[in-house]
């Protein structure tokens, strides 16, 4: 059988479902390297536009983690994968903190969550004393929910800063008053345009020497980085220039394998979006690396890139729908709905092209699951498969 895709110019294509999809993997956590996922939240599709708020399913939810658990991934929680500034609103994240953490406990699985400052209105105009206030009010949470905060970073923030110095004055006193390490996320404006000239300045060389500055002045804080500006380069620099015992993370879902696999001397630890759809390959990935096999971990992952480049293409924010629908097409979670109604924010051409990629990698358990669900969603459409 084969199933026939729309592209983007319009024409059809004919794809053959793969017969051979990777089997299950159970294992530990990963000994050379950090990874963690940041997974997607499943959305409630009787109650997705209740006017309440965004309402989450949450064993659907909950089961996806302990899923990554099972594999020996870590969860990054409440993060932009989350839909957090997109549809998640701080009540929900606080809630998903809670839940997420009791339920790394009892797995045993490593957890981080993101600490912002989102509970703030985002049409108002704030105070340095304000939003400090809000990045309180969820490190306090995230910690007294037994877990590590990623401190997120903040529209407030880029919106009310007059420059550099009210970046190292709101992240020099969470950071003394932390109870724990944390992780600092640097995300750039192409996965949220409000956070365009972060840490002060437009230039980005300029911007790195404050977001260095802020690590130096409390470095015994900071657990590590997640650098997410999607420029291999620049990260393998800022990489070189962080003191002793500070990890960086890699979010940078379009050259991730030669980040982690490093240059011989420094590698990346990982935190990704990509990480939960392609999440059998990455803990088979980890496992060629605890073997210090660097070649295997590179054919292994090297093979994920297009499709991780296709998801994260401009506009790089929309990367969710695509990760979403790859979870619905495994069988993970019963519908194709988001918080928000942001499965709408991808072309039909583009969700047709992430099927077929995703398959070909072997990421659906049941592949005739897969092509059902996809043929359903292309005759919604009014496309006969």
């Amino acid at each position: 059988m084969s199933i026939r895709l729309p592209s983007a110019d319009g024409t059809y294509r004919m794809h053959r479902p793969n017969t051979d999809p990777l089997t299950p993997l159970a294992c530990g956590p990963a000994r050379s390297r950090a990874f963690y996922s940041a997974a997607h939240v499943v959305a409630d599709p009787l109650a997705a536009s209740a006017e309440a708020g965004p309402v989450v399913d949450w064993e659907a939810t909950l089961a996806f983690r302990r899923r990554l658990w099972a594999q020996g991934l870590g969860v990054a929680e409440a993060m932009d994968t989350a839909q957090r500034g997109m549809g998640l609103d701080w009540p929900t994240a606080a809630e998903l903190i809670r839940r997420s953490a009791a339920e790394a406990r009892e797995a045993g699985g490593r957890i981080v969550c993101g600490a912002g400052t989102d509970q703030l209105p985002a049409d108002g105009a704030h105070s340095l004393a304000a939003i400090t206030a809000a990045y309180e009010e969820q490190l306090a949470h995230t910690e007294a929910c037994g877990a590590g905060a990623v401190l997120m970073a903040s529209r407030a923030l880029a919106a009310a800063a007059r420059g550099p110095e009210d970046y190292l004055e709101v992240y020099g006193g969470l950071l003394r008053q932390s109870a724990r390490p944390v992780v600092l996320h640097w995300l750039g404006p192409m996965f949220d345009p409000a956070l365009a000239g972060y840490w002060g300045h437009e230039d980005l060389d300029e911007a790195t020497d404050v977001f260095l500055k802020v690590i130096a002045e409390c470095p015994q804080k900071v657990d590590g980085i997640k650098v997410s500006l999607l420029d291999a380069d620049r990260e393998v620099g800022i990489r070189r220039r962080l003191p002793a015992g500070v990890r960086c993370y890699t979010g940078d879902d379009y050259h991730y394998p030669e980040l982690i696999a490093g240059d011989g001397e420094l590698a990346c630890d990982a935190l990704l979006g990509i990480f939960d759809p392609i999440a059998p390959i990455a803990a088979r990935a980890a496992i060629a690396l605890d073997r210090d096999d660097v070649t295997g971990f590179r054919e292994l992952l090297d093979p994920t890139v297009p499709l991780s480049r296709h998801l994260f293409a401009p506009p790089t924010r929309f990367y969710k729908t695509g990760v979403v629908l790859l979870a619905w097409l495994a069988g993970y979670q019963e519908h194709f709905t988001m918080v928000g109604g942001l499965q709408s924010a991808r072309s039909l051409p583009h969700l047709a092209t992430a099927y077929e990629l995703a398959d070909g990698l072997g990421l659906f358990p049941d592949p005739e699951l897969a092509e059902d669900r996809m043929r359903r969603l292309l005759s919604v459409h009014g496309v006969e498969s």
